[in-house]
């Protein structure tokens, strides 16, 4: 074989070799050479923040996550057949939330080393929040005009309001909720975009910057980043005052004026990112309070949510309350 042929041949050969590594490194960095954390991710799970008190432990076995699911699978059938055959409810009685139609929770415990979790809190070891209970008690009052207050849409609950999402969905910390689990990050030089599906918040991460003045507190927080190797580290503090209380069915958290929150997220694989977040808030609670989960890469698709659109409840609640005052 001529020389020419075969040095075409090694060139060729070498290509195809070179672009099959470059491929590989390509799906681990962004094409301005940061980690590429890119992607729509879930953290959908029966786990919740705090560990339900029927465990004893962070990590339990397989049959106990086994029977803990039918337990919540049966619970399910429970709230879309809350009546026997032929039985109706009675006049005027509650007609009941969603149904399970509507929820999408996850279908099982998450896994981390191989090992079903009972908890998102990693500290205390007790898996449960460190409250502070004196400034629970002083925060009662703020917490139950949120709820019952129909005379004053500003001083309804955020959610409620479509302002951000029900709890700590949106974070930080984020937290999985009932519904509208996913997260679609992207990356853009100097900046990290979280889109939260629930309410359709978005973060926006600044990298290698400086934290606004305290006298600005946005939605969701103020929060920069910075690279420590593979893994994204974010403060946040400045927390909007009406955030302070994040309420939904799964977690109910403080977070008062003065707390921070350290995120760190590291892509571990192709389908996961590990999620680990620390919160210090001493006003709230007597200790830091930890926690981690992964976030699983779906084909799933970010769905619009339409929080306001044929919603005739906050209309309806002020309407109520018009009534009031005139009686």
């Amino acid at each position: 074989m001529e020389s020419g042929v075969l040095n075409r041949i090694i060139i060729f050969l070498g290509l195809i070799f070179s672009s099959s590594i470059y491929s590989e490194e390509y799906s681990k960095v962004t094409w301005f050479g940061d980690p590429n954390l890119q992607g729509v991710w879930t953290n959908a799970s029966l786990t919740t923040l705090e560990r339900p008190d029927y465990f004893e432990s962070l990590e339990i076995s397989d049959e106990e996550a086994e029977a803990a699911k039918r337990s919540s699978e049966e619970f399910n059938e429970t709230l879309d057949n809350p009546y026997e055959q032929g039985e109706t409810p009675e006049s005027g009685g509650n007609v009941g939330g969603y149904n399970v139609a509507w929820m999408d929770p996850g279908n099982d415990f998450f896994k981390l080393n191989g090992k079903y979790r009972s908890s998102i809190i990693t500290y205390p070891e007790s898996g449960k929040l460190p409250r502070r209970l004196t400034r629970w008690a002083m925060e009662g009052p703020f917490i139950y005009r949120m709820f019952t207050r129909a005379d004053h849409p500003e001083e309804r609950s955020l959610g409620e309001r479509c302002v951000v999402g029900f709890g700590s969905s949106g974070g930080p910390p984020m937290l999985n909720v009932l519904y509208n689990n996913h997260y679609q990050i992207v990356q853009s030089p100097g900046y990290v975009m979280i889109m939260i599906e629930m309410n359709h918040d978005a973060r926006i991460i600044r990298l290698d910057s400086d934290h606004n003045p305290d006298n600005m507190k946005p939605w969701l927080g103020d929060s920069i980043g910075w690279w420590e190797g593979q893994t994204l580290v974010v403060k946040t503090k400045n927390h909007h005052p009406q955030q302070k209380f994040r309420a939904g069915i799964r977690h109910q958290i403080l977070m008062m004026e003065g707390a921070e929150v350290t995120e760190r997220f590291t892509r571990v694989s192709e389908e996961e990112i590990l999620y680990q977040f620390e919160v210090n808030d001493r006003k709230a609670y007597r200790d830091v309070w930890k926690g981690e989960m992964p976030l699983r890469s779906t084909e799933s698709k970010i769905y619009e949510y339409a929080c306001h659109e044929g919603n005739y409840a906050m209309a309806n609640i002020l309407a109520g309350a018009r009534a009031e005052e005139r009686q």
